[in-house]
């Protein structure tokens, strides 16, 4: 079966794409430009972005499903390009799969379509979706999952994956933002706590994609549902940031700071960025304080229940493969 891979050159898309080659999935990858991925030799490639009805509409033909994992990251920007990567980009990519007459398609949402401002512990999938998402990604990550599950039906099924905090060798996001700050001696951690969170190391993430693929083929009642993936192995954010550090050779935090004057420096930052308009995003911002200070972890019971998803790879274990990518360059000073 020929499946698309949106977002395949990125992180969680190029690793997605691995696993459901290896299981002999034929993949199909949606690239903006032509880029090599030795990883995915042997992968057709397919030119184009989701903006491009019709380059799209190319992309797919001949395909019987989509994994869509493409997406705008971050935490700060215009409301407005979140809106048009990820809520309108994922709207294009759905009314295109139907017209083409694909069956089956998953969704890479996220955590944060549910967290607000207050700590969620063992939460699950009835809770409802956030009304103060705190950042434009997770209002556009919203929007984007509302649509592809209001867009199963019989003939089209689909579904969505909410993973959480996805941190791995290879990681362009999350481990070189630490890593950065903490050489620099600019990264604090707040005081209080424990603040509990479930961080989801990217093998996992990748085989939550592949069990889901599979069992909407299947027909499994898994459409038309969301799924919270992690490691259910919550522990401190603190902690677990110490240990990521370490393991590509980083400093520790400088110091912990209160979380009222997180939330102080984060409102005045914010608003001299905006008020001057100022390039690139703030050194502090309070959906970054939002989730650097609650605690914040799924119940998985309907994905181990449904999927049969169980993370195959323990922190222990992925802080070891963390450390292996350090002593080959990953994130090392100067390499």
């Amino acid at each position: 079966m020929r499946i698309l891979v949106t977002g395949a050159g990125g992180f969680v898309g190029g690793r997605v794409a691995k696993v459901l080659q290896d299981a002999g999935y034929d993949v199909r990858l949606l690239l903006r430009k032509p880029k090599d991925i030795p990883e995915l030799a042997g992968a057709e490639v397919a030119l184009g972005h989701l903006g491009d009805h019709w380059s799209l509409r190319q992309a797919l033909r001949g395909t019987q499903g989509v994994v869509h994992c493409a997406a705008k990251s971050g935490v700060w920007g215009p409301l407005s390009t979140y809106i048009e990567n990820n809520a309108m980009g994922t709207s294009g990519i759905l009314a295109a799969a139907r017209l083409e007459g694909l069956s089956f398609f998953v969704h890479t949402s996220s955590y944060s379509v549910v967290h607000s401002c207050n700590s969620l512990e063992g939460v699950t999938e009835a809770r409802p979706y956030t009304l103060d998402p705190r950042a434009p990604y997770a209002y556009s990550k919203m929007l984007a999952e509302r649509e592809v599950l209001m867009a199963n039906c019989p003939g089209f099924k689909t579904l969505a994956l909410r993973p959480h905090l996805i941190w791995g060798p290879g990681d362009p996001h999350l481990l070189p933002r630490l890593a950065d700050r903490a050489r620099r001696k600019k990264l604090f951690v707040f005081s209080g706590g424990p603040h509990m969170v479930d961080a989801t190391y990217i093998d996992n993430v990748a085989r939550a994609h592949l069990l889901a693929l599979s069992k909407l083929i299947e027909g499994a009642p898994v459409d038309g549902e969301a799924f919270f993936v992690g490691q259910g192995q919550p522990e401190d954010l603190n902690q677990l940031i110490g240990r990521l550090l370490m393991a590509v050779n980083a400093p520790p935090p400088r110091a912990r700071v209160p979380i009222n004057v997180g939330k102080g420096v984060a409102r005045i930052a914010e608003w001299l960025w905006q008020a001057l308009d100022l390039s690139g995003e703030p050194p502090l911002t309070s959906f970054v304080v939002t989730q650097m200070s609650t605690s914040h972890w799924s119940d998985m019971g309907k994905a181990k229940r449904l999927l049969g998803y169980e993370p195959q790879v323990s922190v222990s274990e992925g802080l070891e493969r963390l450390a292996e990518a350090a002593k080959e360059g990953y994130l090392q000073p100067g390499r």
